[in-house]
């Protein structure tokens, strides 16, 4: 078999140079169109999505309404991040495996990495952001300092969501108990030990 001469009469279609320029051209257009939005702005950035298969997808997040045009395979962990710009929940594994994106849909906690935004319509989800602030920490947020219950910081958000929701579960009294809890949760730090005292400390209310 010959190589095709492009020069050829009848050739039977695009070389090899035409098709990367095309790719080339579209990447550039992509990323020169895509919208900008300050952080200040906590509104939705739109989504181009084909035709027919774009959803609306409506949700509470730490009280306050948002609403965009998504595509339906967009997860609650990107809409979070990409769409309404709250980067506190992390993208760790994207399995549901690590807990880096854990937050609270009505209350209970859930790996938004695993979750459809779309499918939460109407739903009350709270993050990190939503959890306390400078001056005005959270308890947990506060015995999480006080225990040096993070190291890199990468999984805390997601440790202490999962510690909040902890409260409101059924837990035994002891360390094995909350770690058997907290087990979804990975620190590759290792401040297990810490994390364990900052959430006693809370349940004790000391």
């Amino acid at each position: 078999m010959t190589d095709h001469d492009p020069s050829k009469p009848g050739k039977a279609g695009p070389d090899r140079r035409t098709i990367l320029q095309t790719i080339g051209a579209a990447g550039i257009a992509t990323a020169t169109n895509w919208p900008t939005q300050s952080k200040a702005d906590m509104t939705p950035t739109q989504t181009t999505v084909s035709p027919g298969f774009a959803v609306d997808a409506k949700l509470t997040i730490n009280g306050r309404p948002y609403s965009a045009t998504i595509d339906p395979r967009t997860t609650l962990l990107d809409f979070l991040r990409e769409h309404v710009h709250l980067t506190g929940t992390k993208k760790g594994c994207d399995h549901g495996q690590c807990g880096a994106c854990t937050v609270h849909v009505d209350g209970r906690r859930v790996n938004s990495c695993l979750t459809f935004a779309a499918a939460l319509t109407g739903r009350e989800v709270t993050t990190i952001e939503g959890l306390g602030e400078p001056g005005n920490l959270h308890p947990m947020q506060a015995a999480f300092v006080e225990h040096d219950g993070y190291q890199c910081g990468y999984c805390t958000s997601g440790q202490i969501m999962s510690a909040v929701a902890l409260m409101k579960e059924p837990c035994g009294p002891s360390d094995a108990d909350v770690r058997e809890l907290m087990s979804g949760n990975i620190c590759r730090c290792g401040a297990y030990q810490n994390i364990v005292a900052a959430i006693q400390q809370v349940r004790q209310g000391t």
